[in-house]
């Protein structure tokens, strides 16, 4: 079983910016994917973004040129910077791992969430 940690959630105002981080002690996931999602009230849960095995990244068109994911060198942490937010992308973000190269297909391990709340 694969643990993983989501931090770095909060309230900012609307252009604010935060940076959230997923710690996965004993998993490596420098070449597997992770992913972020996200869902808010009243929401379907949406995937934010992606990092596949090779290091390539895919967003949401909700996210694209806001957000940015990415990892540690050695694959324990991966990190979503979210930039120029707004009062829509208030969520419960979680973070997401999947032991393969690509992101296609259902993820196995799951976080428990931190909340981002942005204000106008």
């Amino acid at each position: 079983q694969v643990q993983l940690v989501e931090s770095g959630g909060g309230s900012v105002q609307s252009g604010g910016s935060l940076r959230l981080s997923c710690a996965a002690p004993g998993y490596t996931s420098k070449y597997a994917c992770m992913a972020w999602f996200r869902q808010g009230p009243g929401k379907e849960r949406e995937r934010v973004a992606h990092i596949d095995g090779a290091g390539i990244a895919e967003y949401a068109f909700s996210a694209e040129g806001r957000f940015t994911i990415s990892r540690d060198s050695a694959g324990n942490t991966t990190y979503l910077q979210m930039n120029s937010l707004k009062p829509e992308d208030t969520a419960t973000y979680y973070c997401a791992a999947r032991p393969s190269l690509y992101c296609s297909g259902d993820f196995n391990w799951w976080g428990q969430g931190t909340q981002v709340t942005v204000s106008s």
